[in-house]
């Protein structure tokens, strides 16, 4: 029996008259590698965001490990203009809306689709920023700062994350003096500090050529392994999709059209209609 991380039950993201993302739901088992993809402004981003507190869903609940962590219904101003499914399903459920500090906390890590590296710091002050958001600390030990044994071990683990990814040479530089491919890998490195069991990246193969997507999704293999991860992808790249990924769900204009494994999906004509294109007979 598969063990279920994430689960998000009837998401609707509105904004105004706007309904970005329209009663998703979807489940993520743990170890697995799971693609969401769709046509530009299909709300896959905004559904990343609402998983990660950035947004608050106007409706429905997200489960990590089984625990609530998101809940929300139609309240106020949007009770009249709500657009959405299941607009009193929730209405017992009681809010939950995290910061994304909180969900870090909780295992969850996010790569964006426009990087988002910390400007004025270094690749390794990066990758040590993040290190610290995991520090388990006691008041006193908050006050003092970190103890230099755990201070020495964290930047240990930077280092080591910086050679993983082959960026330990470029340790002083600052972050965004790297060329956009290395800015990619340094995002990942960052992700990874924070100790994750789930991590979200959002087009990580974006701007790259077929060599490097594969040697990409090689890497998140490879990563997915060693940190006994779970992994949730936007991604475009359709070779990258369909190779390395377990199942894939399929979004457009907010709504889900498609699930389940890379051949089903593939075949779907609904999901060829929309955002595939046609397929060979081959």
């Amino acid at each position: 029996m598969h063990e279920n991380i994430l689960r998000l039950a009837d998401i609707t993201m509105q904004f105004g008259g706007v309904v970005a993302v329209n009663n998703l739901s979807l489940e993520v088992n743990r170890g697995e590698i799971i693609a969401l993809i769709g046509p530009n402004g299909a709300g896959k981003t905004t559904a990343f965001n609402c998983i990660t507190g950035v947004y608050e869903p106007t409706n429905g609940v997200i489960r990590f490990n089984d625990e609530i962590i998101v809940a929300n219904h139609p309240r106020g101003k949007m009770k009249k203009l709500y657009a959405g499914e299941n607009a009193a399903k929730y209405k017992n459920t009681r809010i939950m809306d995290p910061t994304p500090d909180q969900i870090t906390k909780l295992g969850i890590a996010r790569t964006f689709q426009n990087i988002r590296l910390w400007k004025s710091m270094t690749v390794f002050e990066n990758v040590l920023t993040a290190k610290h958001m995991r520090v388990k600390q006691n008041v006193l030990s908050a006050t003092l700062r970190l103890s230099h044994a755990e201070e020495k071990r964290m930047r240990q683990e930077t280092a080591e994350l910086l050679e993983e990814q082959d960026l330990l040479q470029y340790a002083d530089a600052l972050a965004t003096s790297l060329p956009y491919g290395l800015q990619r890998r340094l995002e990942i490195a960052r992700a990874l500090a924070t100790d994750p069991v789930l991590l979200l990246l959002d087009e990580p193969a974006a701007g790259m050529n077929p060599q490097e997507t594969q040697e990409l999704g090689e890497f998140i293999v490879r990563i997915k392994n060693k940190y006994d991860l779970t992994v949730l992808m936007i991604e475009h790249h359709m070779d990258l999709v369909m190779q390395f990924s377990d199942r894939i769900y399929v979004i457009d204009f907010g709504r889900l059209i498609s699930a389940g494994t890379p051949q089903a999906v593939q075949a779907d004509k609904r999901v060829i209609d929309a955002y595939l294109g046609v397929v060979d007979d081959e």
